[in-house]
């Protein structure tokens, strides 16, 4: 009955010797019963437990532990073949008559692969699970190939990645001899292998497995079972081998434990690809592929912190006439022509310096060890050699770079300061040698150590709380009632002290810093209305100065948009001030966001009104609110005959257009009976207030807003 058993039936006597094989036993193992009756049972162990076999059957006779000993496990074995086969054991002892001799008795059914799906499924999830955390690419991999190689005893397994060079990479297996590592590192895929590998995975074998049994192949490796892994569009990311130090001959099963292995092998790589892409996005300018700011100032914090110090130039670099190109032919061809400058930067540059782009037209150039001779040097030749015609919509155009110059550690030690100094140059380049380049120290000193300082400290001022928001009344000539006020940025500096607005609006301005001014100013505006109103004090109107090189962007009315839904504050609440240049820069940008911003309900106030050039039908075509006429003219209306002219005519032209007319710079009683007299709507001046801080200035509302005074705040 036990010869006939579907199941393999091993008995071994009290010396360890087997004395009953049956023919199920005999599939399993491959050796037939003569083979091994009479042979130590060790002869079927697994070769790991071979030396130790009959001390765990010593033991149990001693002890009468039964760690073994009517349980149930699984082992694997090796087959007379060299295969290695698993399966469900279980064993039984008896002491049997006469002599009280002790036989042992093992019932074993094959499950190799039901054993190797159940472990190949939870080694995936092992690895999905992995993945899920912060454990790295290199990490999980390891654990896979650790995995396998326990499945399949005496093997080395390996995962290789394919890099954007086609060339191989080891992601794990540095278990490898040195140089089969070699050899696959040398490996470079041609066109053939990947259409190869693509279509037929098995094929990753012709790759890692070149050789054979050749002479130059590791005697240590005796075979191998590859497959190529594909992403989910059935491009090639990597392939996954399986190495035999086995020396037998063994059927083809490892290789379905290779393919098993595949969508574990293309998670661990496509996350390691995203996670290298979405550090090149953090790291890289996706227009031109260069480093970014962030990036540079990065590269710049660590050359400035190395010790002992090395000196370096650091080139700011501004694409002449941009502006121009972009209104005329569009932001696209602005985009190309910027990828083409950064071509031919990085063509002129040596494989040493540091490239990267700033943002806008700004590019930036570090060179490792130079001094004025040598940065002037390049800067020259670099302006020469850029200059080629660049085609843009069939024209050809004729540009270059006007460069910015600092020098590490003359211009200073602080990467900011380093910056700011070169940005500063390259603006006055632009000035006065345009095309060409100027050293920071070629320039006016004291005015540009002032402004460079100014600039690098302006960059953190918002975020540590610096900047302020003062308050001034505007007050209506017909009631006498606060109508509205005119919100105004302060700065005092702990080291610098309080800087005027004429000097730090110029330098944001120039430094690219004035959009960050004003979006905070709007933000900080409407936050303080929503303040005042549950404070019980509801002004009706704060005015917010807004740059014109800010209005061309495209996003400010949505953000304006955002804010006042934040702060449950209604539109016309806020009036967005521009100044007269804008109707000089008057294109379609910013008409569309002018519009855009009065299609929300938001004011719009025309500053300094009467001290530029623009037309009267420009002044027409702008969704003008309000206009302000400029303080000049009011201080000098008693005094100045032409000032009164075009004082009332400029009251006239309000009331004709349908605006409300304010007046700036109102100091005296005489102003103020004149201008009431003439029409005016609004007055602003320090006869009825200097600009305040919002304390002050709440203080000064709940004494000159009995009208306006409420006990349920709202917008």
């Amino acid at each position: 009955m036990l010869r006939q058993a579907a199941d393999g039936v091993v008995i071994i006597d009290d010396h360890n010797k087997i004395i009953f094989f049956n023919t199920a036993a005999e599939n399993l193992w491959g050796y037939s019963a003569d083979q091994v009756l009479g042979q130590n049972v060790n002869c079927l162990v697994p070769w790991e437990h071979k030396a130790q076999h009959d001390g765990y059957i010593e033991r149990n006779k001693q002890t009468g532990v039964n760690r073994i000993v009517g349980t149930s496990r699984e082992v694997v074995f090796t087959r007379s073949n060299g295969d290695y086969v698993a399966a469900e054991m279980s064993i039984s002892t008896a002491v049997l008559e006469p002599g009280r001799r002790r036989y042992y008795m093992a019932f074993l059914k094959g499950v190799t692969e039901e054993s190797h799906r159940r472990k190949l499924l939870d080694l995936q999830s092992d690895v999905f699970s992995q993945l899920a955390s912060a454990a790295t690419e290199q990490d999980i991999a390891d654990m896979l190939c650790a995995a396998v190689e326990a499945l399949v005893p005496n093997s080395i397994v390996t995962l290789l990645q394919v890099t954007s060079g086609r060339n191989l990479e080891i992601l794990s297996g540095e278990g490898l001899p040195r140089r089969k590592i070699s050899m696959l590192m040398r490996t470079t895929l041609t066109d053939g292998d990947i259409d190869a590998l693509t279509h037929t995975p098995e094929e990753a074998k012709s790759i890692v497995w070149k050789g054979g049994q050749a002479p130059m192949q590791d005697a240590e490796l005796q075979d191998c079972w590859a497959s190529a892994v594909c992403n989910a569009h059935g491009e090639l990311i990597g392939i996954f081998a399986l190495y035999s130090r086995n020396r037998d001959k063994m059927a083809n099963w490892p290789q379905k434990i290779v393919s098993g292995c595949l969508p574990s092998c293309a998670a661990i790589i496509e996350r390691g690809k995203t996670s290298e892409r979405l550090n090149r996005l953090d790291r890289y300018d996706t227009l031109t592929g260069l480093l970014n700011r962030s990036s540079i100032s990065v590269i710049l914090r660590k050359m400035t912190e190395e010790r002992p110090q090395a000196p370096f130039a650091l080139l700011v670099l501004d694409v002449d006439l941009f502006q121009d190109i972009n209104n005329l032919m569009g932001y696209d061809q602005g985009d190309i022509l910027l990828q083409n400058m950064a071509q031919r930067l990085q063509e002129q540059c040596r494989s040493n310096f540091v490239i990267g782009r700033l943002g806008g037209d700004d590019f930036v150039v570090i060179i490792p060890d130079a001094n004025r001779a040598l940065a002037s040097a390049f800067a020259e030749s670099l302006a020469m050699t850029i200059q080629g015609p660049v085609l843009v919509k069939e024209h050809e155009l004729f540009l270059g770079f006007s460069i910015g110059i600092s020098l590490y550690p003359e211009h200073g030690s602080d990467v900011e300061q380093l910056l700011a100094h070169a940005e500063a140059a390259m603006r006055e380049a632009k000035k006065t040698a345009r095309g060409g380049f100027l050293l920071q120290s070629d320039m006016e000193s004291d005015d540009i150590r002032s402004r460079v300082i100014i600039g690098s400290a302006l960059r953190s001022a918002i975020q540590n709380a610096e900047l302020e928001l003062h308050y001034q009344p505007q007050i209506s000539c017909t009631t006498g009632q606060i109508c509205g006020a005119e919100a105004l940025a302060r700065w005092s500096n702990p080291a610098l002290g309080s800087i005027s607005p004429a000097v730090f609006i110029g330098i944001a301005e120039q430094t690219g810093q004035i959009e960050s001014i004003d979006r905070w100013s709007l933000e900080k505006a409407c936050w303080q209305l929503a303040e005042w109103d549950r404070q019980g004090v509801r002004l009706p109107v704060v005015s917010v100065n807004i740059s014109a090189a800010h209005l061309r962007s495209s996003d400010l009315p949505f953000y304006i948009e955002g804010l006042l839904k934040r702060h449950a504050i209604a539109a016309e609440r806020i009036t967005i001030e521009i100044t007269e240049g804008v109707m000089i820069q008057q294109n379609a940008e910013i008409m569309n966001t002018l519009n855009a911003i009065r299609k929300i309900g938001v004011g719009l106030s025309l500053d300094d009104f009467g001290t530029g050039f623009s037309s009267l039908s420009r002044l027409a075509l702008l969704p003008l609110t309000e206009i302000k006429i400029d303080r000049s003219f009011v201080m000098q209306l008693d005094r100045e005959v032409s000032a009164l002219i075009i004082t009332d005519a400029a009251i006239n032209i309000g009331k004709r257009l349908g605006v409300n007319v304010v007046t700036e710079g109102v100091e005296e009683h005489a102003q103020q009976a004149l201008l009431s007299q003439m029409g005016c709507d609004i007055m602003q001046g320090y006869l009825f207030s200097k600009p305040m801080s919002p304390s002050d200035f709440f203080e000064w509302m709940k004494s000159h807003l009995p009208f306006w005074k409420t006990t349920a705040p709202g917008p």
